[in-house]
């Protein structure tokens, strides 16, 4: 009987071992969101779908609503960055140091949406000549203003980003930024938008109309998802899917 208790007692410190092994989170995220502004409803709509996401692939995340906690030893303990529309300027040039490394020398992966490429003299912050770099050498032209809908038509279909996804598909009342100049020649484009497509039409196009790309001189996974203005995106399934996708692929090793 004693032999048996003692089995039992072994038996149970096992699977609570095993318990706190799968309890482990994978990875840990940080998300730097912009609040309480134009973008709100999908920066609301993204912690949302996060949280739950998180819960099913067993990371852990923490939200941060300024640039100020971002340095080395904070983003050490981060294998994926996600940037909510916050935008760049307003960082402090230990932030912005601390952020260049960790993309530079490949320390964490990057997700960027929107209002991520808001890049030129704004309120009366200096351009970061870095991020423009890191984004294709772009500067911020314009937008569609209106609010359109428009078809994303993605071109390297075999990356993992696609995974399930269709050739193309439709993101309602987005607000499509233009740039001073296509950022095609110095990013890898993973997606156009059809300004074709714009429903209902709009004078304010580029032509060749980069949506998501990704810069592979960098050393970190970096991708940039122009669209993001709305929380509304969250009902789209393909965008759900989209946004899955890139976190799996982002902190994948391979």
């Amino acid at each position: 009987m004693r032999q048996l208790r003692l089995t039992c007692f072994v038996m149970l410190l096992c699977v609570g071992a095993g318990q706190t092994a799968m309890a482990q989170p994978k990875f840990k995220a940080v998300v730097l969101a912009e609040r309480g502004e134009i973008h709100e409803s999908f920066v609301a709509a993204a912690l949302t779908w996060i949280d739950a996401y998180s819960k099913e692939k067993n990371f852990d995340y923490v939200v941060i609503n300024d640039a100020d906690t971002i340095s080395e030893t904070f983003l050490a303990n981060h294998k994926l960055f996600i940037q909510l529309n916050y935008p760049p300027y307003r960082w402090s040039d230990a932030s912005k140091e601390a952020f260049e490394d960790y993309i530079e020398n490949g320390k964490g992966a990057w997700i960027g949406f929107h209002h991520a490429s808001l890049l030129g003299e704004f309120d009366g912050y200096p351009m970061w000549n870095w991020f423009s770099e890191f984004l294709g050498g772009i500067r911020w032209k314009s937008y569609v203003a209106k609010r359109v809908a428009g078809e994303v038509h993605i071109e390297k279909k075999h990356h993992p980003v696609f995974r399930k996804l269709p050739s193309h598909f439709n993101l309602p009342g987005e607000e499509w930024y233009t740039f001073d100049k296509n950022p095609r020649p110095n990013v890898e484009v993973l997606a156009t938008v059809d300004e074709n497509s714009y429903t209902p039409t709009t004078d304010v196009k580029m032509g060749d109309h980069p949506v998501i790309w990704s810069n592979p001189k960098k050393k970190a996974k970096n991708i940039y998802f122009l669209f993001g203005h709305h929380g509304g995106l969250f009902e789209i399934k393909e965008f759900k899917r989209l946004f899955a996708n890139t976190i799996d692929w982002a902190v994948n090793k391979k």
